[in-house]
């Protein structure tokens, strides 16, 4: 009699112990998933993703947070990726954003987190290239992977004829003198000019931001499909992502670290003192002078932005503030 009910109280045990596996794995299975694509290789000009996905922060929200990376060669950019479904959401800049929106793609802006623009044209001293007009007729380098609406934008509105040179990411045709200029983000191929050897009072500076141009950049992306149907997803996202982008500021040393897991992870070659510098020039073109501010997509800076691309012909007809711009982010 003990014996049968021994083997009865196992057959309870068993069939409780797969009820309660299946309950578990019908919850894990319910977790959203949402697919990240910065516009760029991994580094740390996206810090606080990669912050954000070491220290929990999407896995407290609920979210399984997957962030993949274009390639340098990569003929899919992270927009195509977004219009055919691949990815959910993408980082871009926002002149990058506003011309897509105008070839057809429905992206719209849930969160704004550069502030300011990191652009900048920049020569060598000893070319005597002292104003923007002396480059009337200069070769200046631009970026062949795109962003290069505000660079052209700022050359044209004072008229001045330049030829265009398309390079890569690096800054080897200006080191060795085959374009006059280059057009170089503050956070990164400015400080690869110097680690080549050159020092800062060798170098001449046009920052964007002086000629008002101060346009900010990035900014993260979903289609209008997609805020319709997850925004709670979505809000969870950028809510966890702040917080990475805080965690870094807070403790830059330790994110570093994990930025230069993530590029190791992903055989992109870099250095300490590089990633140093970008993450500190990045985390200065987030700031605002209100802490409400912060994410917030400023509508007279978005109204210039598209003012360059119409008189640019870039694009042909403006979108609306409000159909661009959709915050998921609650601000207190």
């Amino acid at each position: 009699m003990n014996i049968l009910l021994l083997n009865t109280h196992l057959k309870y045990i068993t069939m409780i112990a797969i009820v309660v596996q299946t309950c578990c794995t019908g919850l894990s299975a319910q977790v959203p998933e949402l697919t990240f694509m910065p516009h760029w290789l991994p580094q740390a000009q996206f810090a606080g993703y990669y912050v954000a996905e070491a220290k929990g922060y999407y896995k407290h929200e609920g979210l399984s947070v997957r962030i993949v990376h274009p390639t340098a060669s990569s003929t899919q950019s992270p927009t195509l990726k977004l219009a055919t479904g691949e990815v959910d959401m993408i980082s871009l800049f926002l002149v990058s954003a506003l011309s897509e929106r105008a070839r057809g793609v429905e992206l719209v802006n849930i969160a704004q987190v550069s502030q300011h623009s990191g652009l900048l044209f920049v020569t060598k001293k000893n070319s005597q290239i002292n104003s923007l007009e002396q480059l009337e007729g200069k070769k200046i380098g631009i970026w062949k992977s795109g962003f290069d609406e505000i660079p052209k934008a700022l050359i044209n509105s004072r008229n001045i004829k330049v030829n265009w040179t398309p390079i890569l990411s690096s800054v080897n045709m200006f080191t060795l003198g085959g374009i006059d200029a280059m057009t170089v983000m503050w956070y990164n191929e400015y400080d690869q000019i110097i680690n080549a050897g050159y020092n800062p009072d060798e170098l001449t500076t046009f920052f964007f931001s002086d000629y008002d141009y101060d346009i900010p950049e990035d900014g993260l992306y979903c289609l209008n499909e997609t805020i319709q149907k997850r925004p709670v997803d979505l809000r969870k996202f950028v809510n966890a992502s702040m917080k990475g982008w805080e965690y870094a500021r807070e403790h830059p040393e330790e994110a570093i670290d994990i930025v230069l897991g993530v590029m190791k992870k992903a055989h992109v070659a870099t250095n300490y003192a590089h990633q140093k510098w970008m993450l500190t020039k990045v985390l200065q073109l987030m700031e605002t002078e209100e802490p409400q501010q912060k994410g917030v997509l400023n509508k007279a800076l978005f109204e210039k932005a598209q003012q360059a691309l119409l008189i640019e012909n870039r694009i042909q007809n403006p979108v609306r503030y409000s159909d661009f711009y959709k915050p998921v982010r609650v601000h207190k």
